[in-house]
């Protein structure tokens, strides 16, 4: 405004002299308002994400902060605080991304706590713009893993300053020296530059509560926070009155409606505040007012009277702005550029549930809900891609590994909702007519005596070994292989290793496809009758491998019920029942003694269905069956097919 008022007073000048009074008034006028300087800084603001391999300690480390900076009470009972969701308390790992916050010192800390598996890296990609630094964490006895490098990578290329945290130092077994070098040197192979190889060191021990720099003793987390202060630099911000601000979450609360979050890159924002929401190329998507800001310190929400730029703050009273929507004051705004995404690798075909036992556990099986409830996934799911399929009424699902679909579809069960799933595909892609798979980075973890078998199962699958070393009374196999090759690759090594095999892998480059891979060496025992189970059709049928359903279950034709312990497909009648006589045995029936069936859990079953079987989805029950019920119709298809 005050530009455009002395531009005014002197327009008769500008109108004699246009080329050379021009250039000169702009040079005072921004020298007399400092208007070049368009960035500044918030110093008693950090913004720090904390990234790791699963298993590494990044929530309990979460708990411990936060506790000690009295932002959650020191009485708490529960573990793992950050971990709200339900399926993450159930299966012990991080699935979401999530911001929490502390004070120390004067200085307000906003820390984000990410997922450690590989599935979820899109949860770690989409909140790198929002921070200025990560910790890294490494256990002290493993050192870096697959998923270390993937996450470290993402950071360096976001020019964030690392702070590398070695955590477990109580564990007996911890190499801190050792771990210390192999961090240095995974720094190196990703070309960190000058000023992030120059990051500090902690030693840590979330368990316990301490952490210390060097040899120095310590009995709490002071030393951590206080390198958070120092190192991690304060946010930059650009100058600006107007509110700008990245949506990188999304959430819905019954009382307050749509909640997103974000980073505010400039300006500040107070409820009422007027906001529109741009899409990614910058069309307005819809406008309305700020209900509230809010802001999260430990684990409770308050409500704030203003958030300033360069803090993470959640806003409520929009309605259709999602996750990588610009939400702005100003219609002159442009679009803020949302960080890249790596794409899926993986799909499977979702429709409804078509059995013959359809309906009787779920209440959803409306094709149009599905559909409706995948495409809003969608929106807060920022790896995941939605699209029809070219089956009726099915849609194609596509993600970044079994554990990312297998979450979404345990979901959509305790929703109520009734599914048919194929079996998962690997997404291939072309390049200059070359025909190119995802590659994976795999970890093998082995007992010394299973080291030949998980060799004999990788070679057959065509992995190639990179390194080989001894490693905490195991020994660790580390190899490159296509992604297909992990198919089923877990089950498999679990049964013949009784279980010892740790498994970690991530996504490491695209290759020329290799061919066909070794085929799955057992079958499938198929029901051919519908009714209930008897233990008398059992009994003989457990002769011919193991069995998924005890007596008494219902079963229909096409349902597999069993694995044959031979290679091929088997037809079985489960529903028989032992025939009646009035003819006396001089002996007792033999007794019958069924085992132990074994219970096929969700990944279990993406990872074992062939091609023309599907897993049936529903609240109580997961089974497993022919796309084709009729034994008979499947029998000419074959003959047909040979």
């Amino acid at each position: 405004e005050k530009m455009s008022l002395w531009l005014g007073r002197t327009s008769s000048t500008l109108r004699r002299h246009p080329r050379f009074f021009f250039p000169s008034l702009l040079q005072n006028y921004f020298r007399r308002n400092n208007t070049t300087a368009q960035y500044t800084t918030n110093p008693n603001l950090r913004n720090v994400a904390i990234i790791a391999h699963v298993d590494h300690g990044k929530t309990t480390l979460v708990d411990c902060l936060l506790k000690q900076a009295g932002a959650i009470k020191h009485d708490h009972d529960q573990d793992r605080v950050m971990d709200s969701n339900k399926l993450e308390q159930e299966r012990g790992i991080t699935i979401l991304s999530k911001v929490t916050s502390l004070e120390w010192g004067g200085t307000h800390v906003n820390i984000v706590d990410t997922p450690g598996h590989g599935d979820f890296g899109g949860e770690v990609e989409r909140v790198m713009n929002m921070v200025d630094g990560v910790l890294l964490l490494v256990d002290a006895t493993e050192g870096p893993m697959p998923q270390t490098k993937y996450v470290l990578s993402k950071a360096l290329q976001t020019k964030l300053r690392p702070v590398v945290v070695i955590n477990k130092m109580d564990r007996p077994s911890s190499r801190p020296d050792e771990v210390e070098t192999e961090v240095f040197d995974l720094f190196s192979s990703l070309e960190a530059t000058d000023e992030q190889l120059s990051y500090p060191t902690v030693y840590a021990s979330a368990r316990e509560g301490w952490a210390k720099i060097g040899s120095a003793k310590s009995t709490d987390m002071a030393p951590l926070l206080q390198t958070i202060i120092s190192y991690v630099p304060p946010p930059r911000v650009r100058v600006s009155p107007n509110f700008t601000m990245l949506v990188t979450s999304l959430e819905t609360e019954p009382f307050i409606g749509r909640i997103l979050t974000g980073r505010i890159h400039s300006g500040s924002v107070k409820p009422g505040t007027k906001v529109y929401a741009l899409d990614s190329t910058g069309q307005i998507i819809e406008e309305g007012f700020v209900s509230k800001v809010l802001s999260r310190i430990g684990l409770t929400r308050h409500v704030l009277e203003e958030g300033h730029a360069g803090d993470l703050v959640s806003i409520a009273g929009l309605t259709k702005a999602t996750v990588t929507s610009t939400i702005t004051s100003s219609t002159e705004e442009k679009a803020i550029p949302s960080p890249a995404i790596d794409p899926p690798v993986m799909s499977m075909t979702i429709g409804v549930n078509d059995s013959p036992l359809a309906g009787k556990e779920g209440t959803n099986l409306n094709p149009a809900a599905i559909k409706e409830r995948l495409f809003k996934e969608m929106t807060t799911n920022v790896s995941l891609v939605v699209s029809q399929s070219t089956e009726d009424k099915a849609l194609e699902v596509k993600g970044r590994g079994e554990l990312h679909l297998g979450i979404l579809i345990e979901n959509l069960r305790r929703e109520g909702f009734e599914l048919s799933i194929s079996q998962p595909r690997i997404i291939f892609k072309e390049e200059n007519g070359e025909k190119l798979e995802p590659q994976e980075d795999l970890l093998i973890d082995a007992e010394d005596e299973f080291v030949g078998v998980v060799m004999e199962r990788m070679i057959s699958r065509k992995a190639q070994l990179i390194e080989q070393r001894p490693y905490g009374g195991k020994t660790r196999l580390r190899f490159y292989c296509v992604s297909r090759a992990l198919l089923g690759l877990k089950s498999i090594l679990d049964n013949e290793t009784r279980g010892s095999t740790q498994i970690h892998h991530t996504f490491h480059s695209y290759v020329p496809y290799q061919g066909k891979l070794a085929a799955n060496l057992k079958g499938s025992l198929i029901s051919i009758a519908t009714g209930r189970s008897t233990g008398y059709a059992l009994d003989s049928i457990q002769t011919r491998g193991s069995l998924f359903i005890g007596p008494n279950v219902p079963v229909y034709e096409g349902m597999i019920i069993g694995e044959n312990a031979k290679a091929g497909d088997m037809d079985v009648n489960a529903c028989k029942e032992k025939a009646l006589t009035n003819v006396r045995a001089a002996g007792k029936d033999e007794a019958i003694k069924l085992a132990t069936p074994r219970i096929i859990s969700l990944e279990e079953a993406i990872c074992r269905i062939q091609e023309d079987e599907l897993i049936e989805i529903t609240p109580k029950s997961i089974r497993l069956r022919k796309k084709i019920l009729s034994s008979r119709v499947r029998h000419t298809q074959r003959k047909k097919g040979e």
